[in-house]
């Protein structure tokens, strides 16, 4: 016994994993009962299935690791239901199970294994096709196994719980909202990336902002309901017209930037440049059914520069783009002051009186 609480104490010391847990678990039932095959079972009610997790099998008879037999056909169910933990004549108990008779079962015994957290979580159990009488200490043992077994289960299912939350808390930080597109913050980790990848491969990198002219317009007279839907509608328009190797990120408010792999340097990335930016602006471009509501729109202001990673920064790069955008911005404006006063001038023509 003082050997065993030893081999206990080592496993429950060093395992990582419920494997490296259990399959040690189940060479000391196996030494504590003296019957041949051992094994761990999970329990899906849901499914109605229960499945051989790790077996141990030491004799003639065989228990399949992992094989799924059907709930209500087990031992392990009858026995729970019963209230019984060990027979050695499973004919005379259970003499209906046809998974028993298939596996010639004559000896069997179980416990189950729980967790705080979801409660049934399979069964410990150690069986033999010849009659064998139960040790007086392997119901505890088996019990113990089986209370250790759960605790590694549920500090397993933990740490799935923290992986997961950590992961959303992540995908938070790096994702705007609304848009479901990449925040600034998330941006600018992969603009730097761009930046060093183009570095090394001797290519430009391809910077693009994105202003939406007369948001405020929209917001104002539709409300800002109207204006989270045309933000978003918009975000789907320029995700559209990218290559799947851009990156369109929302950058606040009503501005968005595109970000990806240009030309080397001595292909004409001014030219990838330019043709990125009028597919940008064209998509933004046409009628949007924004709930009950139907808006014309004229597109937005985009500025696309190619960088050059061995010489600008993340934080430069965006500077030029936002300059371009600004650039491009004044000369929609001036065109559209332009064209207002050529309607205005027309108009007094036709309405002054003939000489």
């Amino acid at each position: 016994m003082e050997s065993l609480i030893e081999r206990l104490s080592d496993s429950v010391s060093s395992a990582r994993t419920l494997e490296e847990l259990a399959r040690p678990m189940l060479e000391m039932l196996e030494v504590v009962t003296g019957l041949e095959s051992t094994y761990l079972t999970t329990i899906d009610l849901d499914q109605g299935l229960q499945h051989i997790l790790f077996a141990r099998n030491v004799g003639a008879m065989n228990i399949p690791e992992g094989i799924s037999v059907p709930w209500s056909d087990t031992l392990c169910r009858r026995a729970l239901d019963e209230g019984r933990m060990y027979t050695d004549d499973v004919a005379s108990c259970w003499g209906d199970s046809d998974a028993a008779r298939d596996l010639g079962i004559r000896t069997y015994v179980s416990t189950p294994v729980k967790t705080d957290a979801s409660g049934l979580f399979g069964t410990l159990c150690a069986a033999s096709g010849t009659q064998r009488p139960l040790a007086p200490h392997a119901e505890a043992v088996l019990q113990l196994f089986a209370k250790l077994i759960g605790q590694q289960v549920e500090r397993e299912l933990l740490v799935v719980e923290l992986r997961k939350a950590n992961a959303e808390l992540a995908a938070r930080a790096s994702t705007d909202s609304l848009t479901g597109l990449p925040n600034r913050r998330s941006l600018l980790d992969t603009l730097r990336r761009l930046l060093a990848q183009g570095e090394r491969e001797n290519r430009s990198v391809l910077v693009g902002f994105i202003d939406m002219d007369g948001f405020k317009k929209i917001n104002d007279t539709h409300g800002h309901d109207i204006g989270d839907e045309f933000l978003s509608a918009m975000a789907g328009r320029l995700s559209a017209s990218l290559r799947t190797s851009d990156v369109l990120a929302r950058f606040g408010g009503d501005e968005f930037v595109v970000v990806g792999a240009g030309p080397a340097h001595d292909e004409a990335p001014r030219t990838a440049a330019r043709a990125l930016a009028d597919r940008l602006g064209e998509s933004t471009i046409g009628e949007l059914r924004l709930n009950q509501t139907m808006l014309d729109y004229g597109g937005a202001s985009v500025g696309v520069v190619a960088i050059d990673p061995r010489t600008t920064s993340a934080e430069e790069a965006l500077r030029m783009a936002d300059d371009a955008m600004y650039a491009v911005k004044r000369s929609r404006q001036a065109a559209a002051s332009r064209a207002a006063m050529a309607t205005g001038t027309a108009g007094a023509k036709e309405a002054s009186p003939a000489a």
